[in-house]
């Protein structure tokens, strides 16, 4: 008769108890395997349109396009409006109102250029001195050498303003320096020479922009010369 000690019987019932727990581990840790990725595809199912795409690729809709309107439009005129910010036409062609401050643009009067109320101010005769070129306090008459100058009426009115302009009209007149691309001579203090260096498609950009703001009814002086005169007829 064969004696097993007590020592030997102890480890094989921990041995025979344990191994059902293995299985038991290996047959969880093959399911939780096998659910895994349908979980994951489930997931993804669930992604709208925008969570599945690449970040910085979703289309945002323009906050200031009107219901309708193309997109490469509206950022036609939205750039425009930056050159025209960045170009400071509005301080020449927008009137001014004095404050404390000195003059400030009336918006009101948005690019509408020299006032009509203001009349037509004659060239400046003062004592000869370091000073040649003076201003009128809307900024938009300007007295030189060269006679006196007004600013234009930027909005798109019909009448007196860029309505009937076309688009070649108005890359012409700042490339050649000539009111309507043909006509009199654009005199300062207007940089037509610098602007008519930037690309055609930012000019286009400004043009679509200024036939896009609110039409003002502004009917600006011609220009005269040294002496007072019209440099050109009245229209």
């Amino acid at each position: 008769m064969r004696v097993v000690p007590l020592g030997a019987l102890s480890r094989r019932s921990r041995s025979h108890e344990g191994a059902p727990s293995r299985r038991s581990g290996r047959q969880s840790g093959a399911m939780l395997l096998a659910v895994v990725p349908v979980v994951f595809a489930l997931a993804g199912c669930n992604r709208s349109t925008n969570e599945s795409a690449p970040p910085g690729t979703e289309a945002v809709p323009s906050a200031t396009a009107p219901a309708g309107a193309p997109a490469n439009a509206q950022s036609q005129i939205e750039r425009g409006k930056m050159l025209v910010i960045g170009g400071g036409c509005h301080d020449c062609h927008t009137p001014k109102t004095m404050t404390a401050r000195g003059p400030e643009a009336d918006m009101s009067k948005m690019l509408s250029g020299h006032p009509e109320s203001e009349g037509v101010p004659q060239p400046f005769k003062g004592a000869s001195g370091p000073y040649t070129i003076h201003i009128n306090d809307h900024l938009t008459a300007w007295s030189g050498a060269w006679g006196v100058s007004f600013a234009a009426n930027l909005t798109p009115d019909q009448n007196t303003g860029l309505g009937i302009w076309t688009e070649d009209m108005f890359l012409n007149a700042l490339k050649q320096g000539k009111h309507m691309g043909t006509s009199r001579p654009i005199l300062p203090p207007m940089p037509w020479n610098w602007y008519g260096q930037l690309p055609d498609e930012d000019l286009k950009a400004m043009f679509a922009y200024l036939k896009s703001i609110p039409p003002i009814a502004n009917r600006v002086p011609v220009p005269l010369d040294p002496s007072g005169k019209p440099i050109e007829e009245p229209q």
